[in-house]
């Protein structure tokens, strides 16, 4: 794809508006794609404080997964090599205590587009449930996430890096002791030129 197809390809997510109507809020599609990118992270939808900045992981738990990754800021959001492309591209709104599910619009209308103008991909973050059903089809959370290895070199799936995930690394403590050394090495050699 050449860079003006690639431009004009983004220009078009960036105004969609086709479940406006749906939103608790104006549409803002948030992502962060590159033809160069060499790691995608492949997440649910952006939460508030996302969807105000308009800046993927801009919050805690974003903190959180460039912890987990062994990435600094900088690093995460140099496009040239770390993609983020969410199931939804704006915040769904609220549904049952959490946020509601990612709208089924933006992967529908927009992903297999996105993902095609990124041939250097190398490792895509399964961050989440949603993402890893888009991936690899039904299946539980925690038994994906214990059994990462069977999906590489193409995929890593994780937990969602929210509130949340700190009570479950606690009640599953091999996640940070067996998971987590293995995601740093693998994202680094994603990154490796």
């Amino acid at each position: 794809m050449d860079a003006a197809t690639f431009d004009d390809l983004t220009a078009r997510v960036r105004a969609c508006r086709m479940c406006a109507d749906a939103l608790p809020s104006e549409p803002r599609p948030v992502f962060q794609v590159s033809p160069t990118a060499r790691l995608l992270v492949a997440s649910q939808a952006p939460g508030t404080r996302v969807q105000a900045s308009g800046i993927p992981f801009s919050d805690a738990s974003g903190e959180r997964l460039r912890e987990w990754m062994g990435v600094s800021t900088s690093q995460f959001y140099d496009t040239r090599n770390i993609a983020i492309l969410p199931m939804g591209f704006c915040y769904p709104g609220r549904k049952d205590g959490g946020d509601a599910p990612p709208r089924r619009e933006c992967a529908e209308l927009w992903r297999d587009d996105l993902l095609a103008s990124m041939p250097a991909l190398r490792l895509t973050l399964l961050v989440g449930t949603y993402a890893q059903v888009d991936a690899l089809g039904p299946g539980k959370m925690i038994d994906r996430v214990r059994r990462f290895m069977d999906y590489l070199p193409q995929y890593f799936p994780l937990p969602h890096p929210s509130w949340r995930s700190r009570i479950w690394s606690q009640n599953n403590p091999w996640f940070e002791a067996e998971v987590l050394p293995v995601l740093k090495q693998e994202v680094q050699k994603a990154l490796a030129s």
